[in-house]
């Protein structure tokens, strides 16, 4: 299995899911773009780590995704898409009648909106390429709930939905479009969530991880980066040519609950 000659275009890819996502594919031997708001220095040596880590080209394109402009023209900046991987998010959490407009506003802009007109503008390439793939970071949240996470929840179901339209518009054609739904993933801003449950419930970091942060997840592991990037280089497979308007989960069980 290679992605030689293929482009990817990963958003919200400086770390955690994202850019363990970019790695996997740049391993398989796609170019990729990462992509973020900011344009720091930073930002574009993770390219650059990248592209001397795996031998392909990486390039980093700065785009704010809760503006709808920014997202059409990251696609128009990167040249080429044969892989659209829609995973920019953010998260708050409250009640729905404490939950403040902006909040509500930028999750779904930033999480839903944006997954939607990067489609709509990667497609056409995809069309003239004669291949392509969409593959949506949705969550075990994309087909479930939780409490006080009305924005999340929402944005991600609506992903999950936008999957499916996708799927069938392109149905007829060698594009597929599905969604991976992660459970709790070990990220670097999960981990550095550990010490203050830890502190919180007064238990040590194993008790904590599988009592409080996995209490859904049965398998009471985490999910890795890498896991979610590998199931996103087999949704870009000659085996997966078939598999569309689907959602993949990798959660540990919790939505078998």
């Amino acid at each position: 299995m290679t992605l030689k000659g293929k482009t990817a275009v990963i958003t919200g890819s400086t770390s955690g899911i994202g850019l363990g996502v970019a790695h996997e594919l740049a391993r398989a031997g796609a170019s990729v773009v990462i992509n973020s708001f900011t344009d720091r220095d930073e930002d574009h040596a993770i390219a650059r780590e990248i592209a001397e880590a795996h031998g392909v080209e990486a390039r980093y394109i700065q785009a704010d995704m809760s503006k709808p402009d920014r997202c059409r023209a990251l696609i128009e900046a990167a040249g080429a898409c044969d892989i659209l991987v829609n995973n920019a998010g953010i998260q708050h959490v409250a009640p729905i009648e404490d939950f403040p407009q902006e909040k509500w506003d930028a999750i779904i802009a930033i999480m839903l909106s944006s997954a939607f007109h990067c489609t709509a503008a990667a497609l056409p390439g995809m069309r003239q390429a004669g291949w392509g793939r969409v593959v949506n970071i949705a969550s075990a949240h994309g087909l479930t709930a939780s409490p006080y996470k009305a924005a999340y929840v929402a944005a991600k179901h609506g992903l999950v939905g936008l999957t499916k339209v996708a799927a069938l518009e392109t149905a007829r054609e060698p594009i597929t479009a599905n969604a991976i739904c992660p459970g709790y993933v070990l990220t670097p801003l999960v981990e550095k969530q550990i010490p203050d449950t830890m502190e919180k419930y007064g238990m040590g970091r194993e008790e904590v991880i599988e009592k409080v942060m996995l209490e859904r997840q049965p398998s009471k592991q985490f999910a890795s980066t890498e896991q979610i990037g590998q199931t996103a280089v087999f949704l870009c497979s000659p085996g997966a040519d078939q598999i569309t308007g689907t959602t993949i989960s990798v959660d540990g069980g919790w939505t078998a609950l």
